[in-house]
Parts: C-alpha cells; sequence; structure tokens
C-alpha cells in the first residue's frame, strides 16, 4: 500500500503578484519560445505596453508613440496622460490596480484586468517606468519584480507622457532574439487601427491614411486583386475586402479595440456569416458559403464595451455583447454588412459581376473536384491509420479543444531514420512527425487537383487539416526537418513551394519554420558541444583544448534520439519562412521553380557564395582567390 502523503498547513502556500506570475507565465502571456514566432512571449511583453500607449490615443491624448530595441532592451514612450504620480508603483507592481476598471477614462480600452505592465515587469531583469505630468516626472526601477528604486517626484519640463524600458529575463527566455519583421507587422496593425497615430520604430516612422484599405494593400499585390479594395466605415466598425485571382483559401484578419485577435472569435465567426448572406440575397442564389468566401481577403475591426477575450494575451474575442446599449456583435455586423456592403454591390456592378464570376468558377472547381475530394480523404484517413505517416501527438489524439494547437507542432521529416530519430526524442504530448516518401512533386504551375491526386500532398493536407482553409489548422508551428545537404535543401525548396502556390497564408501568417540541427559535436571525456556553424565549433575546440573527438553531421538520421531530444526541446532553433511585402509568390515561383533553367543558371553563377563549414583550410584559400567564399 503507498505511502500516505502528509497534507499540512506547511502545504499551504500564499505566493505574492510577481511570484504567481513568474511561475505560471504561460497564463499571462502564452508560450515562451525564443523569438522566432510573431505570438512568442517576448512579443506579447512589447505588446501588452503598447497596448497602454494605444489607449492614450484612443482616449485623445498622444499622437505619437517611439519604440526602440536595443541590445534586448526594449522602450516605449508615449506622449499621453501620464499615469497619476502617486500611482505609479502601484500600477506596474499591483495586481487589479489600473484606470481601466474606471468605464469613464477607458471607455473602449483593448483589456480591463491589470494585468499587462505587471507581467512586464515580473518577467523582465530589468524595469523602468517613468510617468511625467502636471510639469513633474516620477521613476521607479526594478529587478525580477522586486522595487530596488522608487524616486521621489521631481520638476520636469519633460512633454508629459509615460516610458517604460524593459529586459526579458534570461531565466524565463532563455536563447531569445528579437525579431523586427515580427515587430513591425504588429506596429504596422496598430497604425492601420488607429487613423493619425504615428509609431517611430527605431528611428523609422510608420503612419497609415486609410486604415484597413492599407493592411490589405500589405497583404495582397496589385496584380492578384480582382477588383479594388471595397473599404467600409461606420461608427465602431470598419471593413475592408477584395478576392484573390490566385489564391485559393479565405483570409480574414480581425481585430476587436485595436487588438489583432488572430485567433478569431464571435465578430470574426459573424462576419463570415454576414458576408455569405448578404452576397446570396443581392444575387438571389444560395451560394455554397465555401464558394463565396473562396479567395476572399479581408479585415474586420470592431470597438466593444468592456470586451471579453478567452485569454490573456487576447487573441480571441469571446463577448457576444456589444454593449453601450448596441444589439449583439452577430446582429451589429451583419445589420452593417448587409446595409453597406449591399449599397455598394449595387453601385458599382464591375466589382458585383466579378465578384459573381469568381463564385460560379469556385463552384465549377468544387464540383469538377468533388470526387477527387472524397476519394482523396478516404485515402487519407486509410494512410493515417494502416501506414502510420503521421505520428500525432496527444493534444490532438485525445481531441481536446481546438486552442491547444498553440502549443502543438508538426515535424516534416524525409527518410525513415530521421522520422525515427524525431519520434523517438519528441514531446509526444505536443510534436507530431509527419514522414515523407522521396522527394515531393514541383507543384509549381500546378492546379489543386494535384493536391488530392498526389499521395504525399493529399496526405500532408489531411494530416495539416488545411483543404479548406488555415481557420482550423491543426498545428501552429509546421516545422521543416532535412538534411543539411543539397538533397535536403531541395526537399525544403520543394515543399516551401507547395505551400506558396496553394496555402501562401501558412506563411504569410508565421507559421512556417526551418529547423536548424547542429552541423557538429565537439566533446571530450567531460564536455559535449553542439555547434551550428564552423565558427561554433572554433570556438568549442578552443575551450575544450587538447585534441577533442569532432563529429560532422551530414544527416538528421545519424543523430541519435538521445541526443535529439536536445535539439527539439527547450533549445530549439527555429528559422522562421517570411515573405517580404514587396514579393510577388506568382515571380517569385515562376523564377526559381519554373521553366527558366539558363536565367536561374545564370543567376546561380554571378551569385554563388559558398559556406566554410563543409570545406578544407586549402580548399578555402583557393575559393577566397576565385571570390566564391564568405564565412557565416
Amino acid at each position: 500500500m503507498a505511502k500516505e502523503t502528509a497534507y499540512t498547513e506547511d502545504n499551504i502556500r500564499s505566493l505574492d503578484w510577481k511570484e504567481h506570475i513568474r511561475m505560471r507565465p504561460g497564463m499571462y502571456i502564452g508560450k515562451l519560445g525564443d523569438g522566432s514566432s510573431p505570438d512568442d512571449g517576448i512579443y506579447i511583453l512589447i505588446k501588452e505596453v503598447i497596448d497602454n500607449s494605444i489607449d492614450e490615443f484612443v482616449m485623445g491624448s498622444g499622437k505619437t508613440i517611439e519604440i526602440s530595441v536595443k541590445n534586448d532592451t526594449v522602450s516605449i514612450r508615449d506622449y499621453g496622460r501620464g499615469i497619476p504620480l502617486g500611482k505609479v508603483v502601484d500600477v506596474v507592481s499591483k495586481m487589479n490596480t489600473g484606470g481601466k476598471y474606471d468605464s469613464k477614462a477607458f471607455k473602449k480600452s483593448v483589456g480591463l484586468n491589470g494585468v499587462g505592465t505587471k507581467a512586464v515587469n515580473a518577467l523582465s531583469s530589468y524595469f523602468k517606468v517613468q510617468s511625467i505630468r502636471d510639469d513633474k516626472s516620477k521613476i521607479a526601477e526594478f529587478e525580477h519584480g522586486n522595487l530596488t528604486n522608487d524616486e521621489p517626484q521631481q520638476k520636469s519640463s519633460l512633454r508629459k507622457g509615460t516610458k517604460v524600458s524593459f529586459t526579458p529575463d534570461l531565466t524565463i527566455f532563455p536563447h531569445y532574439k528579437y525579431r523586427n519583421e515580427y515587430i513591425i507587422k504588429m506596429i504596422k496593425n496598430y497604425v492601420y487601427l488607429n487613423k493619425g497615430l504615428t509609431i517611430i520604430f527605431n528611428g523609422e516612422k510608420y503612419f497609415s491614411e486609410n486604415g484597413l484599405r492599407d493592411l490589405l494593400d500589405e497583404n495582397i499585390n496589385e496584380e492578384s486583386k480582382l477588383f479594388p479594395i471595397v473599404h467600409l466605415l461606420d461608427d465602431d466598425i470598419e471593413v475592408a475586402l477584395t478576392y484573390s485571382k490566385s489564391q485559393y483559401s479565405e483570409e480574414f484578419h480581425s481585430f476587436v479595440n485595436g487588438q489583432h485577435t488572430t485567433q478569431g472569435g464571435t465578430h470574426q465567426n459573424a462576419f463570415r456569416e454576414a458576408i455569405v448572406k448578404t452576397i446570396r440575397d443581392f444575387f438571389g442564389k444560395n451560394f455554397d458559403a465555401s464558394d463565396v468566401r473562396k479567395s476572399i481577403v479581408t479585415a474586420i475591426s470592431i470597438k466593444v464595451m468592456e470586451p471579453i477575450f478567452e485569454s490573456q494575451t487576447k487573441t480571441k474575442l469571446g463577448s457576444t455583447e456589444m454593449g453601450g446599449g448596441l444589439p449583439t456583435v452577430r446582429t451589429f455586423i451583419n445589420d452593417f454588412v448587409k446595409q453597406k456592403l449591399d449599397n455598394y454591390l449595387h453601385k458599382n456592378p464591375t466589382t458585383s459581376e466579378a465578384i459573381q464570376q469568381k463564385i460560379q468558377q469556385a463552384e465549377k472547381e468544387r464540383k469538377e473536384l468533388s470526387g477527387i475530394r472524397k476519394l482523396a480523404r478516404e485515402r487519407a484517413k486509410k494512410a493515417s491509420l494502416h501506414n502510420k505517416k503521421l505520428r500525432d501527438c496527444r493534444v490532438h489524439l485525445n481531441d481536446m479543444k481546438k486552442d491547444n494547437r498553440l502549443d502543438s507542432t508538426l515535424f516534416i521529416t524525409e527518410g525513415d531514420s530521421a522520422s525515427g530519430s524525431i519520434t523517438k526524442s519528441r514531446n509526444v504530448n505536443t510534436q507530431a512527425v509527419f514522414s515523407l516518401k522521396g522527394k515531393p512533386l514541383n507543384s509549381y504551375g500546378l492546379s489543386k487537383k494535384i493536391v488530392y491526386e498526389n499521395e504525399e500532398f493529399n496526405l500532408l493536407q489531411a494530416a495539416l487539416n488545411i483543404e479548406d482553409g488555415i481557420e482550423n489548422l491543426r498545428y501552429n508551428n509546421i516545422v521543416i526537418a532535412t538534411d543539411a545537404d543539397v538533397d535536403g535543401m531541395h526537399i525544403r525548396l520543394l515543399l516551401i513551394t507547395f505551400f506558396l502556390q496553394f496555402f501562401p497564408e501558412v506563411i504569410k501568417e508565421g507559421h512556417l519554420y526551418i529547423l536548424e540541427t547542429p552541423l557538429f559535436r565537439v566533446r571530450d571525456k567531460k564536455d559535449t558541444h553542439y555547434c551550428y556553424s564552423n565558427i561554433e565549433k572554433q570556438k568549442a575546440i578552443k575551450k575544450l583544448r587538447g585534441k577533442p573527438e569532432i563529429t560532422r553531421f551530414k544527416g538528421l538520421g545519424e543523430i541519435s534520439p538521445d541526443e535529439f531530444i536536445h535539439f527539439i526541446g527547450d533549445d530549439i532553433r527555429l528559422d522562421p519562412v517570411m515573405i517580404g511585402k514587396e514579393t510577388s509568390i506568382e515571380q517569385l515561383l515562376s523564377f526559381y521553380m519554373g521553366k527558366n533553367t539558363p536565367d536561374r543558371q545564370k543567376f546561380i553563377i554571378s551569385n554563388l557564395k559558398v559556406e566554410t563549414d563543409f570545406i578544407e583550410e586549402d580548399e578555402q584559400e583557393i575559393m577566397k582567390e576565385n571570390n566564391l567564399l564568405t564565412t557565416k
């Protein structure tokens, strides 16, 4: 019989505010991460502070926000009203303290729970807040949430407002690195949603004249638009809409009180319904909903009184009421879309005709593919049951809530040995493995039909659950894990082509990554170092001295499961696949994956640079003379 565990007064603990945040950071900022994903905690820290500055702007105070990230320290300065000086310390270090509980001061605030800056403070090795108002200044400094400097109020000639500086705690965020691309995307969303606001990031200004119309311009190239963007406005709601000529699935961007609700919620669901209903009524035809929404690219922003979000990170709206005497969220959005979009379609027959033709084309393609899709689904179901191509993780095997996908990762591997190593060393709760059979097909220029007819693409699509778009994407992180050799690079390119061709939003929304694995192992009897570059290898050799054993990993299958666990665990290194604003997907794929072999060959020769990681020193000298060598 098992010994009974003692349970006394000594087992009862009361945590103070900072201890609870540091012990359970995920409750406050979502997943931690190292900065390779846009929803990693280090970006949530920035967002929490900016949200307060945005609320000041919304309330009519401060048209400029200055942000800088330097040496991993973030500084955010607004020119709002400034925190009341006698409450500066309390606002950033006492839970359930803040001005947002007074609905008169913050009518339509981003957040109302008074946690944001406290979480930033508790999770930072250094945190400083300065408030300037009434010609006075108040400064307080903290380390790990502990107050270290509480300066008395002093006279000040500075402009009123608040400045917050912080450095994320390395014990909470080991190996973190800020990526400017993610911060800039966040900043652009803020200015799109707040016309008249200027944000300066590391010296560069961001400003929007046209709100959500500018957002769509950022996300879809001019040549890809089926018609000019429809831009509709009213009190507490804004909508922008067009269709893509080349994109297969729907793309929705939704916001509440300036907050990017990446997981949607009640407002996004209502908007999707309203678009279908309005278009059906306008044309007097009961179009299939999927045909209406196919290839749509759209955005909606609403303002709600005291919104209810489903988590502290505010990525999904749970509110059903608009507040302030307005109807429900669903009714409010439906009435707006019904009136404004219907009027626009009547006044712009060219646009309405283009939409009708697009829907009819989608209907035709759906019917042509219906038989193939049915067979493909049956093959996918049989393959997942018997061929074990997909080794799923428990958050899906246990049929848990969809929101758990935020913690889930799918590794796409090639070959039995690599798949075996990752499968044996993975976290079975959150990490799944999909095993490719040989090299994928070059899908550039092919129709969606090939996705169903090609076994590998069909099974991969089924594993990800993206047949009808990425709204129900089963894994937040899709990681291509291939060997660091020519074949491995080719497989990466073919997989990226597949996503760009058929599911570009997977890349646009920051879900696709490349797994970085070490090139070398340097060890002696006491220590082992895994090195991701030649420079790291040289440093390890110097550190160990003597003559350490050096192993060059030529493939993932050569790394044992006992070692692989280090590379896909807490210290995982992921390189996000990104596509720039100016990049045309069609032109990109045409050049790199099309049939213009001579042009591509000239480009490769003229731009050839070879890394030193794989080359002996005597060969390097020869290549330097020919200007073909660069070092990392």
